[in-house]
Protein backbone atom coordinates (compact mmCIF):
# COMPACT_ATOMS: atom_id res chain seq x y z
CA UNK A 1 0.00 0.00 0.00
CA UNK A 2 1.40 3.62 -0.98
CA UNK A 3 1.88 6.22 1.60
CA UNK A 4 -0.89 8.34 -0.12
CA UNK A 5 -3.88 5.27 -0.34
CA UNK A 6 -3.30 4.41 3.08
CA UNK A 7 -3.64 8.85 4.57
CA UNK A 8 -6.55 8.50 1.39
CA UNK A 9 -8.15 5.27 3.65
CA UNK A 10 -6.97 6.95 7.44
CA UNK A 11 -8.93 10.18 6.33
CA UNK A 12 -11.93 8.55 4.70
CA UNK A 13 -12.20 5.59 7.79
CA UNK A 14 -9.81 6.85 10.72
CA UNK A 15 -8.34 3.94 10.82
CA UNK A 16 -5.36 2.56 8.30
CA UNK A 17 -5.48 -0.76 6.66
CA UNK A 18 -5.78 -2.91 9.49
CA UNK A 19 -6.68 -5.95 7.64
CA UNK A 20 -3.95 -5.94 5.19
CA UNK A 21 -1.65 -5.85 7.85
CA UNK A 22 -2.64 -8.72 9.22
CA UNK A 23 -2.62 -10.67 5.64
CA UNK A 24 0.76 -9.55 5.16
CA UNK A 25 2.13 -10.57 8.46
CA UNK A 26 -0.16 -13.59 8.04
CA UNK A 27 1.81 -14.31 5.13
CA UNK A 28 5.08 -13.26 6.34
CA UNK A 29 4.68 -15.94 9.53
CA UNK A 30 3.77 -18.74 7.19
CA UNK A 31 7.08 -17.88 4.26
CA UNK A 32 9.12 -17.91 7.36
CA UNK A 33 7.79 -20.85 8.15
CA UNK A 34 8.24 -22.94 4.90
CA UNK A 35 11.73 -21.43 4.71
CA UNK A 36 12.43 -23.06 8.40
CA UNK A 37 11.42 -26.38 7.17
CA UNK A 38 13.36 -26.19 3.52
CA UNK A 39 16.71 -25.46 5.74
CA UNK A 40 16.46 -28.11 8.83
CA UNK A 41 15.61 -30.74 5.64
CA UNK A 42 18.61 -29.53 3.85
CA UNK A 43 20.37 -30.36 7.23
CA UNK A 44 18.80 -33.63 8.02
CA UNK A 45 19.45 -34.88 3.92
CA UNK A 46 22.74 -33.68 4.86
CA UNK A 47 23.56 -35.13 8.01
CA UNK A 48 22.05 -38.33 6.49
CA UNK A 49 24.08 -38.26 3.01
CA UNK A 50 27.17 -38.30 5.63
CA UNK A 51 25.97 -40.71 7.55
CA UNK A 52 25.53 -42.96 4.53
CA UNK A 53 28.88 -41.95 3.40
CA UNK A 54 30.38 -43.10 6.52
CA UNK A 55 28.75 -46.41 7.52
CA UNK A 56 30.49 -47.06 3.67
CA UNK A 57 33.42 -46.05 4.28
CA UNK A 58 33.69 -48.56 6.84
CA UNK A 59 32.16 -50.90 5.21
CA UNK A 60 34.97 -50.96 2.49
CA UNK A 61 37.72 -50.95 5.20
CA UNK A 62 36.46 -54.53 6.46
CA UNK A 63 34.98 -57.44 5.10
CA UNK A 64 33.01 -56.83 1.97
CA UNK A 65 30.27 -59.89 3.24
CA UNK A 66 26.61 -58.81 3.16
CA UNK A 67 26.51 -60.37 6.56
CA UNK A 68 28.60 -58.25 8.10
CA UNK A 69 26.77 -54.63 6.51
CA UNK A 70 23.21 -56.13 7.98
CA UNK A 71 25.56 -56.73 11.67
CA UNK A 72 26.83 -53.14 11.40
CA UNK A 73 23.57 -52.05 10.99
CA UNK A 74 21.74 -53.58 13.88
CA UNK A 75 24.82 -52.55 15.89
CA UNK A 76 24.71 -48.88 14.76
CA UNK A 77 20.71 -48.92 15.37
CA UNK A 78 21.07 -50.00 18.88
CA UNK A 79 23.42 -47.82 19.47
CA UNK A 80 22.56 -44.98 18.06
CA UNK A 81 18.91 -45.19 19.25
CA UNK A 82 20.14 -45.04 23.04
CA UNK A 83 22.32 -42.30 22.94
CA UNK A 84 20.54 -39.89 20.15
CA UNK A 85 16.94 -40.58 20.53
CA UNK A 86 14.74 -42.05 17.02
CA UNK A 87 15.48 -42.15 13.89
CA UNK A 88 17.89 -44.60 13.61
CA UNK A 89 16.54 -47.90 12.60
CA UNK A 90 17.93 -50.92 10.91
CA UNK A 91 15.71 -48.78 8.02
CA UNK A 92 16.77 -45.62 8.34
CA UNK A 93 20.28 -46.35 8.33
CA UNK A 94 19.95 -48.47 5.42
CA UNK A 95 18.10 -45.56 3.66
CA UNK A 96 20.87 -43.30 4.61
CA UNK A 97 23.42 -46.17 3.03
CA UNK A 98 21.21 -46.10 0.00
CA UNK A 99 21.42 -42.17 -0.35
CA UNK A 100 25.13 -42.15 -0.37
CA UNK A 101 25.64 -44.97 -3.16
CA UNK A 102 22.44 -43.64 -5.50
CA UNK A 103 23.29 -39.93 -5.31
CA UNK A 104 26.66 -38.16 -6.23
CA UNK A 105 28.18 -35.01 -5.41
CA UNK A 106 29.62 -32.64 -8.23
CA UNK A 107 30.09 -28.61 -8.58
CA UNK A 108 27.88 -26.60 -10.80
CA UNK A 109 29.88 -23.78 -13.08
CA UNK A 110 28.84 -21.35 -10.03
CA UNK A 111 30.77 -23.46 -7.96
CA UNK A 112 27.68 -24.42 -5.95
CA UNK A 113 27.25 -28.01 -4.82
CA UNK A 114 24.56 -30.34 -5.98
CA UNK A 115 23.76 -33.83 -5.32
CA UNK A 116 21.49 -35.79 -8.42
CA UNK A 117 20.87 -39.46 -8.46
CA UNK A 118 23.35 -41.85 -10.68
CA UNK A 119 22.31 -42.28 -13.87
CA UNK A 120 24.49 -43.53 -16.52
CA UNK A 121 21.77 -44.07 -19.27
CA UNK A 122 19.97 -40.60 -19.98
CA UNK A 123 20.85 -40.33 -23.57
CA UNK A 124 18.50 -41.68 -25.32
CA UNK A 125 15.47 -40.83 -27.85
CA UNK A 126 13.52 -40.12 -24.68
CA UNK A 127 16.01 -37.65 -23.71
CA UNK A 128 16.49 -35.98 -27.32
CA UNK A 129 12.99 -35.43 -27.28
CA UNK A 130 13.03 -34.29 -23.60
CA UNK A 131 15.62 -31.71 -24.79
CA UNK A 132 13.88 -28.49 -24.84
CA UNK A 133 12.78 -28.88 -21.20
CA UNK A 134 14.76 -27.30 -18.34
CA UNK A 135 15.09 -30.87 -16.76
CA UNK A 136 17.17 -32.52 -19.86
CA UNK A 137 19.89 -29.84 -19.18
CA UNK A 138 20.83 -31.50 -16.35
CA UNK A 139 23.38 -34.17 -17.15
CA UNK A 140 24.31 -36.94 -14.13
CA UNK A 141 27.27 -35.57 -11.72
CA UNK A 142 30.75 -36.91 -11.98
CA UNK A 143 31.91 -37.13 -7.81
CA UNK A 144 34.17 -34.46 -6.48
CA UNK A 145 35.88 -34.71 -3.75
CA UNK A 146 33.97 -32.39 -0.87
CA UNK A 147 35.94 -30.19 1.58
CA UNK A 148 36.92 -30.87 5.09
CA UNK A 149 33.27 -29.58 6.32
CA UNK A 150 30.25 -30.99 4.80
CA UNK A 151 28.06 -28.67 6.12
CA UNK A 152 29.46 -25.75 5.22
CA UNK A 153 28.90 -27.72 1.26
CA UNK A 154 25.89 -29.44 1.26
CA UNK A 155 23.44 -27.23 2.78
CA UNK A 156 21.92 -26.09 -0.74
CA UNK A 157 23.28 -29.81 -2.55
CA UNK A 158 19.51 -31.18 -1.84
CA UNK A 159 16.96 -29.23 -3.11
CA UNK A 160 14.02 -32.07 -2.28
CA UNK A 161 12.96 -32.94 1.56
CA UNK A 162 14.40 -36.30 2.51
CA UNK A 163 10.57 -37.99 2.43
CA UNK A 164 10.92 -37.63 -1.32
CA UNK A 165 14.51 -39.02 -1.64
CA UNK A 166 13.29 -41.80 0.61
CA UNK A 167 10.55 -42.10 -2.25
CA UNK A 168 12.59 -42.28 -5.09
CA UNK A 169 14.80 -44.89 -3.37
CA UNK A 170 11.34 -47.10 -4.08
CA UNK A 171 12.32 -46.93 -8.24
CA UNK A 172 14.41 -49.15 -9.14
CA UNK A 173 15.27 -48.26 -12.59
CA UNK A 174 18.60 -45.49 -12.41
CA UNK A 175 17.01 -43.43 -15.28
CA UNK A 176 13.19 -43.55 -14.34
CA UNK A 177 14.81 -42.53 -10.89
CA UNK A 178 16.59 -39.53 -12.68
CA UNK A 179 13.70 -38.33 -14.27
CA UNK A 180 11.51 -38.07 -11.24
CA UNK A 181 13.87 -36.19 -9.50
CA UNK A 182 14.78 -33.54 -12.02
CA UNK A 183 10.70 -33.40 -12.29
CA UNK A 184 10.07 -32.63 -8.56
CA UNK A 185 12.75 -30.30 -8.67
CA UNK A 186 11.54 -28.56 -11.46
CA UNK A 187 7.65 -28.60 -10.50
CA UNK A 188 8.16 -27.80 -6.83
CA UNK A 189 6.30 -31.07 -6.66
CA UNK A 190 5.08 -31.97 -2.88
CA UNK A 191 5.46 -35.64 -1.76
CA UNK A 192 2.09 -36.51 -2.40
CA UNK A 193 2.59 -35.55 -5.98
CA UNK A 194 5.60 -37.16 -6.29
CA UNK A 195 4.06 -40.43 -4.89
CA UNK A 196 1.08 -40.39 -7.22
CA UNK A 197 3.32 -39.54 -10.07
CA UNK A 198 5.18 -42.72 -9.63
CA UNK A 199 2.15 -44.81 -8.55
CA UNK A 200 0.29 -43.63 -11.69
CA UNK A 201 3.68 -44.92 -13.66
CA UNK A 202 4.11 -41.22 -15.22
CA UNK A 203 7.71 -41.98 -16.32
CA UNK A 204 6.70 -44.52 -18.84
CA UNK A 205 3.46 -43.29 -19.61
CA UNK A 206 5.29 -39.97 -20.45
CA UNK A 207 8.08 -42.55 -22.37
CA UNK A 208 5.30 -43.91 -24.60
CA UNK A 209 3.66 -40.55 -25.51
CA UNK A 210 4.39 -38.90 -28.80
CA UNK A 211 4.31 -35.38 -27.49
CA UNK A 212 6.79 -35.82 -24.19
CA UNK A 213 6.73 -31.91 -23.43
CA UNK A 214 3.15 -31.91 -23.18
CA UNK A 215 2.64 -34.73 -20.79
CA UNK A 216 5.47 -33.08 -18.87
CA UNK A 217 3.86 -29.77 -18.90
CA UNK A 218 0.27 -31.79 -17.84
CA UNK A 219 2.37 -33.87 -15.31
CA UNK A 220 3.74 -30.47 -13.33
CA UNK A 221 0.32 -29.36 -12.72
CA UNK A 222 -0.45 -30.14 -9.16
CA UNK A 223 -3.76 -31.48 -8.00
CA UNK A 224 -5.65 -30.46 -5.12
CA UNK A 225 -4.92 -33.25 -2.98
CA UNK A 226 -1.23 -32.54 -3.63
CA UNK A 227 -1.38 -29.67 -1.30
CA UNK A 228 0.56 -30.36 1.66
CA UNK A 229 0.22 -27.72 4.54
CA UNK A 230 3.09 -25.73 6.79
CA UNK A 231 1.69 -27.29 9.45
CA UNK A 232 1.86 -30.66 8.27
CA UNK A 233 5.14 -30.19 6.52
CA UNK A 234 6.73 -29.01 10.32
CA UNK A 235 4.87 -32.53 11.66
CA UNK A 236 6.84 -34.76 9.28
CA UNK A 237 7.85 -37.93 10.58
CA UNK A 238 11.21 -38.20 9.89
CA UNK A 239 11.64 -34.16 10.76
CA UNK A 240 10.58 -35.31 14.13
CA UNK A 241 12.76 -37.79 14.48
CA UNK A 242 15.44 -36.18 13.54
CA UNK A 243 15.12 -33.41 15.85
CA UNK A 244 13.66 -35.84 18.58
CA UNK A 245 10.40 -33.83 19.33
CA UNK A 246 7.60 -35.56 19.98
CA UNK A 247 4.44 -35.85 17.26
CA UNK A 248 1.07 -36.75 20.01
CA UNK A 249 -1.65 -34.71 18.16
CA UNK A 250 -4.77 -34.57 16.89
CA UNK A 251 -6.35 -33.72 13.39
CA UNK A 252 -9.07 -31.56 15.29
CA UNK A 253 -10.06 -29.87 18.82
CA UNK A 254 -13.16 -32.55 18.84
CA UNK A 255 -10.95 -35.67 17.97
CA UNK A 256 -8.58 -34.40 20.98
CA UNK A 257 -11.60 -34.16 23.01
CA UNK A 258 -13.01 -37.40 22.64
CA UNK A 259 -9.96 -39.56 22.90
CA UNK A 260 -8.69 -37.74 25.59
CA UNK A 261 -12.04 -38.48 27.52
CA UNK A 262 -12.49 -42.10 26.14
CA UNK A 263 -8.89 -42.91 27.51
CA UNK A 264 -9.90 -41.40 31.14
CA UNK A 265 -13.16 -43.44 30.69
CA UNK A 266 -11.55 -46.43 29.79
CA UNK A 267 -8.86 -46.14 32.65
CA UNK A 268 -11.42 -45.55 35.07
CA UNK A 269 -12.77 -48.81 34.38
CA UNK A 270 -11.02 -50.54 37.63
CA UNK A 271 -8.16 -51.96 36.48
CA UNK A 272 -9.01 -53.73 33.56
CA UNK A 273 -7.03 -51.01 31.14
CA UNK A 274 -3.42 -50.00 31.33
CA UNK A 275 -2.49 -47.26 28.94
CA UNK A 276 -0.04 -48.13 26.26
CA UNK A 277 0.28 -45.36 23.50
CA UNK A 278 -1.87 -42.14 21.95
CA UNK A 279 -0.85 -41.47 18.53
CA UNK A 280 1.35 -44.38 18.33
CA UNK A 281 3.09 -43.63 15.00
CA UNK A 282 3.71 -46.73 13.04
CA UNK A 283 5.26 -46.90 9.48
CA UNK A 284 4.46 -49.66 7.03
CA UNK A 285 6.67 -49.91 3.67
CA UNK A 286 7.14 -46.10 3.31
CA UNK A 287 3.64 -45.17 4.33
CA UNK A 288 3.07 -43.74 7.91
CA UNK A 289 0.26 -43.88 10.25
CA UNK A 290 -1.00 -43.75 13.66
CA UNK A 291 -2.97 -45.46 15.87
CA UNK A 292 -4.97 -42.82 18.34
CA UNK A 293 -4.71 -44.31 20.96
CA UNK A 294 -3.50 -48.13 22.01
CA UNK A 295 -4.27 -49.78 25.47
CA UNK A 296 -4.00 -52.82 27.16
CA UNK A 297 -6.87 -54.97 28.68
CA UNK A 298 -5.31 -56.92 31.32
CA UNK A 299 -8.01 -59.28 31.79
CA UNK A 300 -7.51 -60.73 27.95
CA UNK A 301 -4.05 -60.38 28.33
CA UNK A 302 -3.74 -58.59 24.77
CA UNK A 303 -3.76 -55.02 23.20
CA UNK A 304 -6.52 -52.47 22.09
CA UNK A 305 -6.06 -50.09 19.46
CA UNK A 306 -8.99 -47.44 18.79
CA UNK A 307 -9.32 -45.44 16.01
CA UNK A 308 -11.60 -42.52 15.88
CA UNK A 309 -13.35 -41.28 12.75
CA UNK A 310 -15.32 -37.97 12.70
CA UNK A 311 -17.40 -39.35 9.62
CA UNK A 312 -19.25 -42.53 8.81
CA UNK A 313 -17.52 -45.80 8.72
CA UNK A 314 -16.72 -47.16 5.49
CA UNK A 315 -14.91 -50.74 4.19
CA UNK A 316 -11.81 -47.96 4.20
CA UNK A 317 -12.05 -48.00 7.74
CA UNK A 318 -12.10 -52.11 8.47
CA UNK A 319 -9.24 -52.03 6.13
CA UNK A 320 -7.01 -49.95 7.87
CA UNK A 321 -7.90 -51.53 11.18
CA UNK A 322 -7.43 -54.60 10.03
CA UNK A 323 -3.48 -53.09 8.82
CA UNK A 324 -3.19 -51.61 12.18
CA UNK A 325 -4.05 -55.41 13.71
CA UNK A 326 -1.70 -57.26 11.55
CA UNK A 327 1.20 -54.86 12.23
CA UNK A 328 0.55 -55.08 15.84
CA UNK A 329 0.11 -58.91 15.89
CA UNK A 330 4.02 -58.47 14.13
CA UNK A 331 5.65 -55.96 15.83
CA UNK A 332 3.86 -54.77 19.45
CA UNK A 333 2.44 -58.28 20.51
CA UNK A 334 4.41 -60.09 23.33
CA UNK A 335 4.63 -64.33 22.80
CA UNK A 336 2.48 -64.62 25.72
CA UNK A 337 -0.03 -62.14 24.94
CA UNK A 338 -3.34 -62.98 23.13
CA UNK A 339 -4.12 -61.25 19.58
CA UNK A 340 -4.84 -57.67 19.45
CA UNK A 341 -8.23 -56.35 19.33
CA UNK A 342 -9.77 -52.72 17.37
CA UNK A 343 -12.22 -50.61 18.17
CA UNK A 344 -13.41 -48.02 15.11
CA UNK A 345 -15.38 -45.20 17.21
CA UNK A 346 -17.43 -43.37 14.23
CA UNK A 347 -18.14 -39.81 15.53
CA UNK A 348 -20.82 -37.96 13.33
CA UNK A 349 -22.88 -34.58 14.33
CA UNK A 350 -25.88 -36.80 15.31
CA UNK A 351 -24.74 -40.18 16.04
CA UNK A 352 -22.04 -42.45 16.53
CA UNK A 353 -21.15 -46.06 15.98
CA UNK A 354 -18.87 -48.25 17.19
CA UNK A 355 -17.50 -51.32 15.65
CA UNK A 356 -15.33 -54.09 16.72
CA UNK A 357 -12.44 -55.67 14.95
CA UNK A 358 -11.32 -58.70 15.53
CA UNK A 359 -8.16 -59.19 13.53
CA UNK A 360 -7.62 -62.71 13.53
CA UNK A 361 -8.98 -64.39 16.07
CA UNK A 362 -10.84 -67.28 14.80
CA UNK A 363 -12.88 -69.24 17.57
CA UNK A 364 -16.05 -68.18 17.82
CA UNK A 365 -15.93 -69.02 21.81
CA UNK A 366 -12.69 -66.48 22.69
CA UNK A 367 -14.28 -64.42 19.97
CA UNK A 368 -17.36 -63.96 22.35
CA UNK A 369 -15.02 -63.79 25.45
CA UNK A 370 -13.28 -61.01 23.96
CA UNK A 371 -16.66 -59.11 23.20
CA UNK A 372 -18.13 -59.51 26.96
CA UNK A 373 -14.77 -58.20 28.37
CA UNK A 374 -14.83 -54.93 26.20
CA UNK A 375 -16.83 -52.42 27.13
CA UNK A 376 -20.47 -52.59 25.75
CA UNK A 377 -21.13 -50.58 22.30
CA UNK A 378 -23.95 -48.40 23.30
CA UNK A 379 -21.75 -47.17 26.54
CA UNK A 380 -18.96 -46.61 24.13
CA UNK A 381 -21.71 -45.07 22.08
CA UNK A 382 -22.88 -42.80 24.62
CA UNK A 383 -19.47 -41.31 25.55
CA UNK A 384 -19.17 -40.51 22.33
CA UNK A 385 -22.11 -38.58 21.74
CA UNK A 386 -21.55 -36.99 25.71
CA UNK A 387 -18.19 -36.10 24.36
CA UNK A 388 -19.27 -34.09 21.13
CA UNK A 389 -22.25 -32.43 23.31
CA UNK A 390 -20.28 -31.03 25.97
CA UNK A 391 -17.32 -29.96 23.55
CA UNK A 392 -19.88 -28.05 20.75
CA UNK A 393 -21.52 -25.70 24.11
CA UNK A 394 -18.29 -25.09 25.44
CA UNK A 395 -17.38 -24.10 21.63
CA UNK A 396 -20.25 -22.33 20.99
CA UNK A 397 -19.96 -20.08 24.09
CA UNK A 398 -16.63 -18.95 23.38
CA UNK A 399 -17.13 -18.67 19.80
CA UNK A 400 -15.21 -20.98 18.49
CA UNK A 401 -15.57 -23.18 15.51
CA UNK A 402 -17.12 -26.47 16.71
CA UNK A 403 -15.21 -28.81 14.44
Amino acid sequence: MTKKKAKAEIAATGQPDYDGLLARIATLLEQGRRATVRTTNAILTATYWEVGRQIVEYEQGGQARAEYGEELLKRLAKDLTGSSGRGFSERNLEYMRRLYLGWEISQTPSAKWQARVKCSTVSSDFQQEKSQTPSAKLQPPVTTRLPLDPFASLLDAFPLPWSHYVRLMSVRDDFARWFYEEEAIQGAWSVRQLNRQIGTQFFERTALSRSKEAMIRKGRQPKPEDAVTVEETIRDPYLLEFLNLKDQYSETDLEDAIIQHLQTFLLEMGDAYAFVARQKRIRIGDEWYRMDLVLFQRDLQCLVIIDLKLGEFTHADAGQMNLYLNYAKEHMKRPWENEPVGLILCSEKNDAVVHYAMGGIQAKVFASQYLTQLPAAETLRREILATQHAFQTRAAAKGLPQG
